[in-house]
């Protein structure tokens, strides 16, 4: 195999986002496992930026023995772009005209895409993801015949625009992050028989949680739920405030807590502020010792593509607790039966109050959970699935 590049917007080791780990850790197990790997990105810092900003400098950079190669972003109407956004964003209909806009006035590099047409003579295969953004869909045009997408699309208004599906259509090869994702590709385009593969991110298997431990530096006392993850409305977290004070209302002297870990903010109802414990990030230890000491993990969200602390808190023997509008968290739980699902809050209660009144229950779960990360997503798995599919085309 020649080397093989990943085309994201924007790279670096402490960037948030899911793609954005996605990309970093597939792409540093790839090398790992002996593929020649490089990354060609912009130097846009990261999606909070303004993208007309070069952070970094252009030019070659070694992270972890892989090649990051950056381009200057080439300057763009902001205004224009936030108009045609704005409308997106509400769910409202665009013109072919305002979706040109859409793509030429987001994050690209005009340097990167004569890279790609120039040098692909160097490369297998060129990996782009996600779906919505310029690199992407500027990028799959220079080089279609050696183009993966790793698109990590959800069901929502830049799915449905006429330049996706485009992309889509004239890519080589498609990898999904999981089932429904990949369903949702093949009913929203005219993809016929292009090669595409369910494989996912790889999880470490050999992490050990240790449950006192957290207790003890963090002084929570009671069992408690975990939300691990950036809080936001967008997440649905508000939605799991609400429904833990509906149920510690419902259930008065329930000793049960909520614990948040991740970045973001939210606001806490003044009820329930004795009972939640907002711990903002925590180290990596930290993190595997709350999904161990935890009695279950809740994933509220509605649009993953994939959920990497779901599989985290599994590897620790803890179960999970996903929206029921989440196609994606939802089949999951289906597949590994390794949690449950609510749509409303009796049926969030049900389940609270079912992992916390029947252990044996809960642990059955949370050991089923592993056994499904263990024979699925485990790096090894995963990066001979991604060897294999970039081979064969």
């Amino acid at each position: 195999m020649k080397k093989i590049a990943f085309v994201p917007p924007w790279f670096g080791l402490k960037i948030p986002g899911g793609a954005e780990a996605a990309c970093r850790d597939i792409a540093f197990h790839l090398k790992d496992a002996g593929v020649e790997v490089e990354i060609l990105t912009t130097c846009v810092e990261k999606f909070a930026s303004d993208w007309n900003v070069n952070y970094y400098r252009p030019g070659v950079e070694i992270i972890e023995g892989i090649p990051i190669k950056r381009f200057k972003v080439t300057k763009r109407d902001t205004k224009a772009f936030d108009r045609v956004n704005a409308k997106l964003i509400k769910g409202m209909p665009v013109t072919l005209e305002e979706e040109e806009i859409f793509f030429r006035e987001m994050v690209n590099s005009e340097a990167l895409y004569k890279y790609i047409r120039e040098m692909q003579g160097d490369y297998d295969a060129f990996i782009f993801i996600p779906y919505m953004f310029g690199t992407t869909y500027y990028g799959v045009k220079a080089c279609p015949e050696k183009s993966i997408l790793i698109p990590c699309l959800h069901d929502e208004s830049y799915a449905h625009l006429k330049g996706i599906e485009e992309i889509f259509k004239c890519s080589q090869g498609m990898v999904f992050l999981s089932r429904p994702e990949m369903e949702l590709a093949e009913r929203l385009y005219d993809i016929g028989d292009k090669k595409r593969q369910v494989i996912g991110v790889g999880i470490d298997t050999k992490t050990k949680g240790n449950r006192e431990r957290f207790i003890k530096k963090y002084g929570i006392e009671n069992p408690f739920i975990l939300y691990a993850g950036r809080k936001d409305a967008g997440k649905n977290v508000d939605t799991l405030l609400q429904y833990f004070q509906a149920f510690l209302a419902m259930n008065p002297g329930a000793n049960l807590d909520l614990v948040l870990i991740g970045g973001g903010s939210i606001d806490i109802p003044e009820a329930i502020k004795d009972r939640v414990w907002d711990l903002g990030f925590v180290p990596i230890e930290d993190k595997y010792d709350a999904y161990g000491a935890a009695t279950l993990l809740c994933q509220p969200s509605h649009n993953e593509s994939f959920s990497i602390v779901i599989m985290e808190s599994w590897i620790e023997g803890t179960p999970v607790l996903v929206s029921a509008k989440c196609d994606v968290t939802k089949d999951f739980c289906i597949q590994s039966n390794g949690g449950l699902y609510f749509k409303n809050y009796y049926e969030f209660e049900a389940c609270v109050n079912l992992f916390i009144k029947n252990t044996h229950i809960a642990a059955r779960l949370g050991k089923q959970g592993k056994g499904f990360v263990e024979k699925n997503l485990s790096w090894d798995v995963v990066t001979a699935k991604y060897k294999t599919f970039i081979e064969g085309l």
